[in-house]
């Protein structure tokens, strides 16, 4: 019977930590890669937390990870990119209901008039009332022989597809999208002052001026200050430019990293010792470089729980869709249960 009884205890689930991701808190017209969770909704999910979770900040679970003492149903929040939308909209409901989060910030939009690169694409292409039909030079030093045909002109039948587009998930509804993934998965391994370069070639076909939305700004610095000083919640770091990290070299890796832990550091009066890897793109130089850079953990993408036993620079998190309260109640019993 005792045989019997340890070796159930053997198959009792680990205890273990679940790190959610979110990015903005903002209700936008179009969410194509479903970073955005509607402010009614996140309060929603704030309650529901509060209710049936312990909620740790990431310095602590870090801690705990040290310890190898980290319990069931623990939960901490984190925010990537550096939105303005976490400090005027996230921070207000996670101070209403005492909730510590920790927020990933880049430091190359801070205070600037300008948008994150992939939103300015997504505007230009998916959303340009009018385009011109052929795009053979679009991109400086390639060829990208493509015929809009028909979407042209955004019909309103065109725009309702592109609201609605989850590209995740689903294939390019258009040929605006087939055109916008394409220059997507162009420019995202490119460093930060060529993706500037292409954005502009590609700003002049269109015929577009470079017009940041309000809606899309980043943190100004002020705002990063007072977020940074901050008893409830931490700033992390999330590189000087977001590049996909794996695809450069050591030493420019380094580079992103220590740049922006100078910058938050200076902004915020603090020590900056997490990171989370922009696009969760990272590889072993990555991981490398943050160990010898003192860093005491750093976050993927990956939808998986910190336990025990994590490596603590490959530390996964849950990305929070928009989603009613009962489905995110569902979707969180499950991840604390995994």
């Amino acid at each position: 019977m005792l045989k019997n009884l340890l070796s159930a205890i053997n198959f009792l689930p680990e205890a273990h930590a679940c790190v959610l991701m979110y990015h903005r808190v903002a209700k936008l017209e179009s969410d194509i890669w479903e970073i955005a969770v509607d402010p009614d909704r996140f309060e929603q999910h704030m309650q529901l937390i509060k209710r049936k979770a312990n909620v740790i900040s990431v310095k602590e679970l870090t801690e705990a990870l040290g310890k190898k003492s980290i319990k069931k149903n623990t939960i901490a929040i984190t925010f990537d990119d550096g939105y303005a939308d976490n400090f005027h909209v996230a921070k207000p409901i996670l101070d209403y209901y005492n909730l510590p989060a920790t927020f990933f910030i880049t430091s190359q939009t801070i205070g600037k008039e300008e948008e994150l690169w992939w939103d300015e694409l997504e505007n230009i292409i998916l959303f340009s009332e009018r385009l011109p039909a052929k795009c053979s030079s679009i991109l400086v030093g390639s060829i990208t022989d493509f015929d809009l045909e028909q979407e042209v002109y955004l019909s309103k039948d065109l725009l309702l597809k592109h609201q609605s587009w989850n590209a995740c998930e689903q294939s390019p509804p258009t040929l605006r999208c087939v055109l916008f993934f394409h220059l997507w998965q162009k420019l995202k391994p490119l460093p930060y002052a060529e993706q500037q370069l292409q954005l502009r070639s590609i700003r002049q076909w269109a015929g577009r001026i470079r017009n940041a939305r309000p809606q899309y700004k980043c943190l100004s610095y002020n705002e990063l200050q007072i977020l940074g000083n901050s008893i409830l919640h931490d700033i992390g770091v999330h590189t000087e430019t977001h590049p996909a990290l794996a695809f450069h070299a050591p030493i420019f890796q380094k580079q992103e990293l220590l740049g922006n832990k100078t910058f938050l550091e200076k902004a915020t009066g603090k020590d900056i010792n997490l990171v989370a890897y922009p696009y969760g793109n990272y590889n072993q130089d990555t991981t490398d470089v943050v160990k010898e850079a003192g860093f005491k953990a750093a976050f993927t993408t990956e939808g998986k729980p910190v336990t025990n036993d994590s490596d603590r620079y490959r530390l996964g998190r849950f990305q929070v869709k928009n989603n009613l309260e009962y489905q995110f109640s569902q979707q969180l019993q499950h991840w604390l249960n995994s």
